[in-house]
C-alpha cells in the first residue's frame, strides 16, 4: 500500500500552484510566516533549481515516478544514508537517493552532502515546482516512501544568510506594500524595490560585479559621454520603432537577455513570466533564455502568451559535447529561433557581493555563515557553483562543430574586441553580442558601447554591416541608451537586471511595465532627434568626441547611483 500521507501531498502539490497558501518556516530559530509567493534562499538554494537543462537527455516524463517504489522507509534507515558517497533525503514524505547525482549538481555538492540523511522538503518546496522531481531524476533514484515523520533534528528549517527574522519579516511587509504599477516611471524604480524585498542571497546573485565592479558601473556610465546631434523641423507625427532580426519583424529594438536563476526573485513562475511578459502586452519582445534558467526550456516555450514571440536559447558548452548536443536539438524542437553561445565565461569572475554570503550547513543541522576559507570554489557563492558546468576549454573549432549541428543562427555571445567580431563573421557566424557579462567577469573590461563605437568602420569596409547582426548589452537603462547603440549600428539592444528585477517584484506585469516604459523613452527620444524610424538612424546623430575619455568629468546619473550598493568590507563580528 501506498503512504497515504505522500499520495494526499503528490496530489496536493500535482495539482495546486503554490501560490494561494502560505506556510510557517523556522527561520534562524525564529518562526516566520512566508507567503506562498515570497521566497528565501535556502542551505539547497540551487538544489536542482538548474538541472533541467542540463539534463535534457533524461527527460524522464514519468508521471508515476513518485507512485512506481512502494518500498516504505524509516527514518532511521533514512538518517544512516549521510554521507558523501552515500546521500539520502527526503522531500515531500518520499525517499532519495541522491549519490549518483551529487557531482552532477549544478549547486555543487556540498549543499546536498550538508543536508543528506535529512528531510529537506521545507527548502525544497519553496523554489521548484512540483513536478520538477519526476521530469528529472531517474525512477530509481526514488526508494520508497517514508514511514512517519522524520525526527525535528533531522528536518530542515529554512534559512537566510545574513538575515534576521525581523528582517525577513520586513521584507514580507514591504512586499505586501509595494507601489501600484502605474506608479513606476522609470527602470530604476524597479531596482531600487527588488532591493528591498529581495533576501540578501538573491539580491547579491542578481546585482553582483566581479572585483571592485568598476566594469559594472563602467558600461553604464560610458553612454554619458555620448551626446546627441539632433535635427529639427521634421515631420515626427508618426515614429516606427520596429525592426527585422532574422527576419522576422520585432515591434522594438530591444530584447530580454539571458538571466539565470529567475526563481531566486520570482519563486513560483522564475522565466515563465518573462516570457509572458514579453508577449501579452501590445508591444512583443524577443527573449533569450539561459542555459542555467530555473524552469526548463519547454516550460518556458509553453508559457507563451503569443505564438508569433521570439523565443532565443542561450547556450553555455558543457564539457560533455553530448549534454551540449541534446540541448540544442531539444530547444530547436521547441521553437527557439536562435542559438546565443556565450563565450566570455570560461570561469565566473570573483563576484565578492555573492561569494560573502556562502554558507554551509553544520553537522548538528543548525545553518551558519561560513567563517573559514572555504574548501573548495563550490562553496563560494551561486555563482562559483554554477561555474562548474561551463567547460573552459572551449575555441574557434567548437563553435565551428556547433554550426554543423543546427540549421539555427549561431550567435557568439560575449565578443569585447573587433578582431573578434571579424573572426566571428569569417567562420560564417550570424552575429554577435558585444558584451562582458554585465560586468560580472573581467573587471576592467571595456563598456560594450565603447566597443560598438570603434567596430563599426571596419565592418562597414568589410560590407558586413547590413548583414552580420551586431548586438549589444550591458548596462542599458533608458530609452536614450537604446537610441545610442542603434546610431552605432547595433541590430539589437539586450537588458538583463531591469527584466530581473521587475520580474522579482510585480512578475509578467512588471515584465510589460519595463516594455512599455522603454517604448515610451525610445519613441519620444527618436522625435526630439528628429527621426521617424530605425533605419534612419547612424552616426552622424551623436557627438562621441569624449567616448573614449574616461577621465573626464561627466553629467552624474543621480538614480543610477541611488540604486547602486558598493560591495562592503569584512566585519568583526562578536563571539557568541
Amino acid at each position: 500500500m501506498y503512504n497515504k500521507r505522500f499520495v494526499l501531498n503528490y496530489a496536493r502539490f500535482r495539482t495546486f500552484p503554490h501560490r494561494s497558501y502560505s506556510r510557517q518556516y523556522t527561520v534562524n530559530n525564529t518562526k516566520v510566516k512566508l507567503p506562498g509567493n515570497y521566497f528565501y534562499y535556502g542551505i539547497l538554494g540551487l538544489f536542482l533549481i538548474s538541472a533541467s537543462n542540463f539534463a535534457c537527455d533524461r527527460y524522464y516524463r514519468n508521471d508515476s515516478m513518485l507512485l512506481k517504489n512502494s518500498k516504505v522507509i524509516t527514518p532511521e534507515e533514512v538518517a544512516r544514508h549521510n554521507k558523501r558517497d552515500d546521500c539520502w533525503v527526503v522531500i515531500n514524505d518520499s525517499v532519495y537517493n541522491l549519490t549518483d547525482f551529487i557531482d552532477s549538481h549544478p549547486g555543487g555538492k556540498n549543499v546536498i552532502v550538508a543536508n543528506s540523511g535529512k528531510d529537506v522538503t521545507k527548502l525544497f518546496e519553496p523554489i521548484h515546482a512540483p513536478n520538477v522531481l519526476e521530469k528529472y531524476l531517474q525512477p530509481k533514484m526514488r526508494l520508497g516512501t517514508l514511514s512517519k515523520p522524520m525526527p525535528p533534528e533531522l528536518v530542515c528549517d529554512v534559512y537566510a544568510p545574513g538575515e534576521t527574522a525581523e528582517e525577513l519579516n520586513s521584507k514580507i511587509k514591504l512586499r505586501a506594500s509595494l507601489p501600484a504599477l502605474n506608479e513606476i516611471s522609470n527602470i530604476y524604480d524597479f531596482e531600487y524595490l527588488a532591493s528591498k524585498i529581495l533576501s540578501k542571497q538573491a539580491w547579491a546573485y542578481y546585482s553582483s560585479g566581479s572585483d571592485d565592479e568598476i566594469s559594472l558601473r563602467e558600461n553604464h556610465n560610458a553612454y554619458h559621454r555620448i551626446f546627441f546631434n539632433p535635427r529639427v523641423l521634421v515631420d515626427v507625427s508618426e515614429i516606427d520603432t520596429s525592426t527585422t532580426i532574422f527576419g522576422k519583424k520585432q515591434d522594438v529594438p530591444f530584447y530580454a537577455s539571458a538571466t539565470a536563476l529567475c526563481k531566486l526573485g520570482n519563486p513560483l513562475e522564475g522565466e515563465k513570466d518573462i516570457t509572458r511578459g514579453c508577449g501579452q502586452g501590445p508591444t512583443k519582445i524577443p527573449q533569450m533564455v539561459s542555459t542555467l534558467a530555473s524552469c526548463s526550456p519547454s516550460e518556458i516555450s509553453s508559457s507563451k502568451i503569443d505564438n508569433n514571440q521570439s523565443l532565443w536559447f542561450q547556450l553555455y558548452l558543457n564539457h560533455d559535447r553530448n549534454l551540449t548536443n541534446l540541448l540544442v536539438k531539444e530547444v530547436e524542437k521547441l521553437g527557439y529561433t536562435a542559438i546565443f553561445v556565450t563565450v566570455d565565461a570560461p570561469t565566473f569572475g570573483k563576484r565578492e557581493k555573492d561569494a560573502k554570503l556562502k554558507f554551509l550547513k553544520d553537522q548538528e543541522g543548525s545553518a551558519k555563515i561560513m567563517k573559514d576559507k572555504p574548501s573548495s570554489d563550490e562553496e563560494a557563492g551561486a555563482s562559483r557553483a554554477l561555474s562548474k558546468f561551463i567547460d573552459p576549454s572551449v575555441t574557434w573549432n567548437d563553435i565551428a562543430e556547433l554550426k554543423k549541428l543546427t540549421t539555427l543562427p549561431i550567435i557568439i555571445k560575449g565578443v569585447q574586441r573587433k578582431e573578434d567580431i571579424l573572426k566571428a563573421a569569417e567562420i560564417g557566424c550570424q552575429g554577435v553580442v558585444i558584451s562582458n557579462h554585465g560586468g560580472r567577469q573581467l573587471d576592467f573590461a571595456k563598456a560594450p558601447i565603447e566597443v560598438l563605437a570603434e567596430s563599426m568602420d571596419i565592418l562597414k569596409e568589410r560590407k558586413l554591416d547590413k548583414t552580420f547582426n551586431v548586438f549589444i548589452d550591458g548596462g542599458i537603462r533608458r530609452g536614450t541608451d537604446i537610441l545610442k547603440a542603434l546610431c552605432l549600428g547595433a541590430k539589437g539592444i539586450g537588458l538583463g537586471r531591469p527584466f530581473l528585477y521587475a520580474n522579482s517584484c510585480y512578475g509578467k506585469d512588471g515584465v510589460q511595465k519595463t516594455i512599455d516604459i522603454l517604448k515610451y523613452e525610445l519613441e519620444m527620444s527618436m522625435r526630439l532627434l528628429g527621426v521617424t524610424s530605425i533605419d534612419e538612424l547612424d552616426e552622424s546623430f551623436l557627438d562621441l568626441s569624449s567616448i573614449k575619455n574616461r577621465t573626464v568629468l561627466v553629467p552624474k546619473d543621480t538614480l543610477s547611483e541611488m540604486v547602486y550598493n558598493p560591495s562592503k568590507l569584512i566585519e568583526i563580528l562578536p563571539k557568541e
